[in-house]
């Protein structure tokens, strides 16, 4: 049997349109969704995947209707801390990228406590990308080397061709 890939990434995209299919609300869909998402975190675990991305939800998600959006919000909220624990106990370390300082603020909590608590786990990292995007992504990037410019400290000594690189 061949090796497992080393990183494995995950757009989770139409949870909503197949709640809709089935004349479901689409909130019924995110909440499939994230019980299949723990079915991927288990086999990712027992198949030896180093590293789990998945793209929860964009900067642009923030134009779906209101109340989807509070729905999302809460809803993590709400299953992140059982979550949270029961991976923490699989040794799985969790992180979060993306915008995260513009989240509710009760999330944000629930966010960075998930991350001190599995930050010296081991096994599967389990990268969520939350409120982030392609346009704010790059934004953030020439932001982040414009200060690092300003202050003098960026290292210049990495070439394209790597071999100075640290």
């Amino acid at each position: 049997m061949p090796a497992p890939p080393r990183h494995v990434a995950i757009i989770m995209d139409g949870n909503g349109r197949w709640a809709t299919s089935r004349g479901l609300p689409r909130t019924a869909g995110h909440t499939v969704g994230e019980r299949a998402l723990a079915d991927v975190v288990e086999g990712a675990t027992e198949i030896g995947i180093r590293y789990l991305t998945v793209f929860a939800f964009s900067t642009e998600n923030w134009n779906r209707p209101p109340a989807e959006v509070r729905f999302l919000m809460t809803f993590i909220r709400r299953m992140l801390r059982p979550r949270r624990d029961a991976l923490h106990a699989q040794g799985v370390r969790i992180r979060w990228l993306g915008r995260i300082s513009e989240l509710p603020p009760e999330l944000v909590t629930e966010i960075e406590a998930a991350e001190r608590l599995t930050a010296g786990n081991t096994g599967l990292t389990l990268a969520v990308c939350i409120n982030y995007g392609g346009r704010s992504e790059l934004v953030d990037a020439a932001r982040r080397i414009a200060e690092a410019a300003a202050a003098r400290s960026l290292d210049w000594t990495c070439r394209a061709d790597r071999r100075s690189c640290p």
